[in-house]
């Protein structure tokens, strides 16, 4: 296993991470300022996953004896406008998927399959971001039909049970906020925008 490789590419998400928490606790700041609370909080949650993102990198490299470079890859983009905040996260979320899913194969190359396996969880938590910013976006009880039957596992008689609906109401229910879901997540990786 070339340990060198792996620790430079860990090194490289630890780096586009911390420029994701910076990055993320400044749309935080500015969306709380105009009263966006609920929308600041995401991205404030956010941060706080990037940063644990951070923990689990620092973990890998110290244990591949490499050192820890806590310098962030880019600066703070000044944007404050809650669209162009949306576009500029999908973005980034995007170019991490894509750059772990490189660094991944890179990592398999060189015989470490525990650093290829810690991006790919990097990617399935970058993916589940994105499905989460959609589904922020559905009505309430689209969001409750998905939860409870996809999240929590209940099964459509006890989901319908749950919200007083009769099975088939929760069918239908649960159809429509799938196609919603799935039409949010589309607009979001085609345009950075929610509905």
């Amino acid at each position: 296993m070339d340990r060198t490789k792996s620790i430079e590419l860990l090194n490289r998400a630890v780096s586009d991470e911390l420029s994701a928490v910076h990055q993320y606790m400044y749309f935080h700041f500015h969306l709380d300022d105009q009263g966006f609370g609920p929308l600041a909080l995401l991205y404030k949650r956010t941060a706080i996953e990037e940063m644990m993102h951070i923990e689990r990198l620092a973990e890998r490299i110290l244990f591949l004896k490499g050192e820890v470079e806590l310098v962030a890859s880019v600066a703070v983009e000044k944007i404050t406008e809650p669209e162009k905040v949306l576009a500029k996260a999908v973005a980034m979320e995007g170019q991490s998927i894509a750059d772990y899913n490189e660094w991944a194969k890179v990592c398999a190359a060189h015989s470490d399959a525990q650093s290829k396996q810690l991006f790919e969880s990097l990617i399935a938590d970058e993916e589940r971001r994105i499905l989460e910013w959609a589904m922020a976006d559905l009505p309430e009880r689209q969001r409750a039909a998905i939860a409870l039957f996809h999240m929590e596992g209940l099964s459509g008689e006890d989901a319908a049970h749950a919200m007083n609906l009769g099975a088939k109401a929760f069918e239908s229910l649960l159809g429509r906020a799938r196609a919603a879901l799935k039409q949010n997540v589309q607009k979001i990786q085609d345009t950075g925008r929610c509905a």
